[in-house]
Parts: C-alpha cells; structure tokens; sequence
C-alpha cells in the first residue's frame, strides 16, 4: 500500500473537461478561445526558440513590463505563471495553514474545493441564491474565519458578472480576496483596476488572470496575478524557480502587446453569444444572462444528461455540471445543467440544428 497523504488518498480530484485527441469533433465544452492568436505570437516563438538551452527568465520580466503597461500598475505587481490555476495554488500556499478557512462562491470554478482539500484548508461553500446573487448574511456569518476568498468573476458556470460594490463587500477582515478574472475580456464593459487598489483593504485583494482565454492561448499555459507589491514578493517566495517557460513567457508578451488582435476576437465571441443565447431561449432553455465566452442553459425537461449524450454520440461536446446542495438541490437529485462553449458561428449554428433535432425526438418520446 503506498504512504500516502491520508487526505490525498481520500481525494476525488479534479476531472477536467474531455480532450479528444483525434479531429472530426465540435468542442464547446472547456471555453477554449475558437479563434486563433495574434500572429505575432508565432514570430515571438520562433525567435525564442535560439534561446532553449538556457534557463528561462526567473521573474518573466519582459512579460510583466508588457501586462504592466497594460494595467497601469508597475511591474513589481505582476507575477507570471503556468497558467492563472498555478496561481491559485501559489495563493494556498502562501496563505493558508491546514484548517483554515478557505471560502468560494457555489456554485462555481469546482477547482478551488480541490485546492483547499490538497492544501488541508477546510473549503467553505457561500451559496449563492437562484438568481446568482450572494446571499450576504451568509457571507457576513464566516468571513471573520475566511483567510482566503476566491471569487470568479465572471463566474462559471453562470457567466455572470457582479460588480466591484457588490465583492468589495466581501474582503475579509483577516485574509484575501482573489478576483479570479480569467474570462473578464469577455464583458460588454471594459475593466477597471483602479477602484479595487483604491479600496482602504486594496493591499488584500488579488486579481488573477489567463491567456488561455481571450488572448487563445490555452495550449501555452500562462497567466499572471496583479497585486500589491508586498503579495507579489510573498508569491514569489513560494513558486517554482522557473515556473514559466521560455516559449510561454515570449508568446504571452507578444499577445498581450497586439490588443487590437484580442478585442477583435472578443467582439466576434460577443456578437455570437449573444445569438446563442437567443437562440436557446427559443428552444425553452433558461439562459443566465453571459458576459463569459460560455452561456450556461438549463432545459425544463431536466434531461440535461439525455441532451449531453445525444450530443456526443453526434461528436458535439458540450460540459455536463452537477451541483449537489445548490438551490436546495441534494446528492441524489443535483442542480444540474449544460454548460456551452461559444464556439465560431459554424460550430454554434451545428450545434443548435442538432439540438434542435434532439429536443424534437425527446418531446415525441413516451
């Protein structure tokens, strides 16, 4: 038997979205940015690739200096990573001690459970009502306990947004608050740090993002956090020496430096979703207003399963979630619903003739 961790050994882990590695599919199910990246993405790779017998830069200093300048903060705020979920362990690391409270909004980013569990914090769910609001008496009853509290935002699997007011609120008086952003380039509005540096609890409150998302990045694994200097330096404490490789850090510096690029793609995913939401409403889905490049949908059937499969057996894929305890549901009978990817306007017209086609034959079925 091996010695491992009881508290690994009892762990259920985190199961990401399915990957098939062979061509032929329609993949709306892990938010994967269906447009390409900027070109000057490749041209920084090749150049980099001279440079892949030595060590990688340490601090990712160019990157920073680019997602600085991009910010309006300087680059002593930036901390590069192998992705925005390494920066979410990094955060467990540094932050929290086994037993201590770490608190997320449920439903939403499932991940943070696991990490808490890994870490030996004991996870907290702040359930959020049906209409995706935060239920603040809630709140206020355990964030005296909470030393870290990780927010999406817009959150998954709604894809809703709340607004600075609302989480500024929600910084607890002992610990942090993380504004996990990785699907914020999406929103209708621009975003604006200032007002969070600007709060009296500023120096607590962390903002984490990805290139995986808007900027098309997912298969370069990197992402950053933008926090007070003093945070960035306990971090950086605690991360691997050379967490972000040479090829990530060079990509990554060319995407953010080619913004005209990036926004072009979100406007189209925008235009899209907006469509896709429609649409589903059309077929009597109940859509959560998105300002993700995903919509969440649930069907009054409740044969959220029944549509899953029938769509993968048509080699459509879309993400099955299952929340246990949310909305007054239970482990037998879970909230449930499909969550999907806004894919390129082919992908999504394929899968709503599809799903179109499905939901005919199960309103015919005994």
């Amino acid at each position: 038997m091996l010695p491992t961790r009881p508290r690994i050994a009892s762990l259920t882990g985190y199961v990401p979205g399915e990957q098939p590695q062979e061509p032929g599919w329609t993949k709306l199910n892990t938010n994967e940015n269906p447009y390409p990246p900027s070109p000057r993405v490749r041209e920084a790779i090749e150049r980099a690739l001279g440079r892949l017998a030595i060590y990688p830069d340490p601090l990712g200093t160019a990157f920073r200096r680019a997602a600085a300048e991009l910010l309006g903060v300087d680059p002593d705020w930036i901390l590069p990573a192998n992705g925005s979920d390494e920066v979410l362990t990094l955060l467990l690391r540094t932050f929290v001690d086994p037993g201590e409270v770490v608190a997320y909004p449920y439903p939403s980013y499932i991940l943070y459970e696991t990490l808490a569990e890994i870490q030996g914090g004991e996870g907290v769910r702040l359930p959020l009502r049906e209409d995706w609001s935060w239920d603040k008496a809630a709140c206020a009853a355990i964030l005296p306990r909470v030393k870290l509290l990780l927010v999406p935002n817009p959150n998954s699997p709604s894809g809703n947004l709340w607004d600075d007011e609302t989480l500024l609120q929600f910084v607890p008086p002992k610990g942090v608050l993380v504004l996990d952003e990785a699907y914020r380039d999406f929103a209708d509005a621009p975003r604006d740090l200032r007002p969070l540096w600007d709060h009296p609890a500023g120096r607590r409150i962390i903002v984490t993002r990805t290139l995986s998302k808007s900027y098309s990045l997912a298969g370069l694994r990197l992402g950053f956090a933008v926090a007070a200097p003093e945070v960035i330096a306990e971090l950086r404490k605690v991360k691997d020496s050379y967490n972000c490789d040479a090829l990530s850090l060079a990509g990554g510096e060319a995407a953010l430096r080619d913004q005209d690029w990036m926004r072009g793609n979100c406007e189209r995913i925008r235009a899209t979703r907006r469509r896709l939401e429609e649409r589903l409403r059309q077929l009597e889905f109940s859509v959560v207003p998105s300002q993700a490049n995903f919509v969440w949908a649930t069907h009054p059937s409740g044969r959220h399963r029944d549509l899953y499969e029938q769509l993968k057996s048509r080699r459509i894929l879309v993400r099955l979630m299952r929340f246990s305890g949310a909305f007054g549901s239970t482990a037998e009978t879970p909230y449930d619903g499909l969550r999907i990817t806004v894919g390129t306007d082919a992908e999504i017209d394929h899968l709503l003739r599809e799903l179109e086609s499905i939901l005919q034959r199960i309103g015919s079925s005994p």
